[in-house]
């Protein structure tokens, strides 16, 4: 092996919140571990796309802001000693078979690591577009697709499109502050339903199902939602300063469809026991990746980085120990170390 190469023992592809939990597992393991992350800052999804929801399915919490929970993650992640590289794109992970080492090659250069962890969440994505007269005209002027900052709905009509969790999470957090929230969906809601019963109880205008977005208009900035009933052709026109549209994302794999894997519904399949992808070396979890026992919750993401994690360890050097037991004990140890 060329020995100029820094070759780390885990590279994390994801600095989501699952990306972040697997980086403090591994250095509470020994291993010396590296995040990339295609995004410029940590987080992932939580912090590009919707910090200031409440996120639920996180042990501890009742619910925390998806901002403040990302905060605690970061530091959490990076305190054992990983080292995050950001605004980077993993383009192509190969395996050097003759040197069972892998080898990244991002948007930024090149990266050699013993494993892998891919942590890509539902890998590159982009919100689906409401196709629409003004949406496209209006939009960062009233028209928003990502939600950053809350204080610029207080006080405003807020429309919001959609009837899944995040519309509904939206409707909930912004009804509040807002001098009136009003959501429109073509369905019936999708979302958890002790929110779509919070959401009914409250001072929200609802129109659904069958009820969809014709036309917005403003000139400078929104000023108009037009709105339909698709069946009875009923036509309404309600005023509003902000438009959310909240009717989900697509999700692509983008590079990782050519690294090799085995792809089921645009997830990579890993044995359900160890994390391990088809890959000698590579592993997955979280969103990214699926198996027969699978939940797409954040607390089921950390229990599969930390099989992943423990795995690796023993894929590394086989005699070390699969279980490393209670995490106060192995802390505990750590720091006699640094003592001594």
């Amino acid at each position: 092996m060329d020995q100029s190469r820094d070759v780390f023992d885990m590279t994390i592809i994801g600095g989501g919140p699952i990306g972040l939990f697997a980086a403090f597992y591994a250095g509470m393991r020994g291993l010396r571990t590296k995040i990339l992350d295609s995004l410029e800052e940590l987080g992932g999804q939580l912090i590009a796309v919707y910090p200031e929801k409440y996120i639920y399915d996180v042990a501890g919490f009742t619910k925390i802001l998806a901002k403040d929970y990302v905060r605690e993650a970061v530091e959490q992640g990076l305190s054992t000693g990983a080292v995050a590289c950001l605004a980077e794109e993993v383009q192509l992970l190969e395996r050097i078979d003759d040197e069972n080492v892998l080898h990244l090659t991002t948007s930024k250069g090149e990266h050699w690591t013993r494993t892998a962890l891919i942590c890509a969440g539902v890998g590159a994505f982009e919100p689906k577009r409401l196709e629409a007269p003004g949406v496209n005209e209006l939009q960062g002027n009233g028209v928003h697709y990502f939600v950053r900052n809350l204080e610029q709905f207080r006080d405003r009509d807020v429309v919001i499109v959609g009837g899944g969790d995040s519309a509904v999470d939206w409707a909930l957090t912004l009804e509040p502050i807002a001098r009136q929230v009003t959501v429109i969906h073509r369905s019936k809601f999708r979302a958890h339903e002790r929110s779509i019963q919070e959401l009914e109880q409250s001072r929200a205008k609802l129109y659904y199902p069958f009820y969809e977005v014709r036309e917005v208009r403003g000139e400078e900035h929104l000023e108009e939602v037009h709105f339909h009933h698709s069946r009875n052709g009923e036509l309404q026109v309600i005023p509003a300063q902000e438009l959310i549209i909240a009717i989900g994302f697509s999700g692509r794999l983008g590079p990782l469809k050519e690294w090799g894997f085995d792809i089921e519904r645009n997830m990579i399949v890993v044995d359900p026991l160890t994390m391990e992808t088809g890959m000698p070396g590579v592993f997955g979890a979280g969103d990214i990746v699926t198996h027969p026992a699978k939940f797409k919750l954040i607390a089921t993401g950390a229990a599969e980085a930390v099989i992943a994690v423990n795995h690796a360890v023993t894929y590394i050097d086989p005699n070390a120990r699969l279980d490393a037991g209670h995490s106060t004990n192995i802390m505990e140890k750590k720091a006699r170390a640094s003592e001594g």
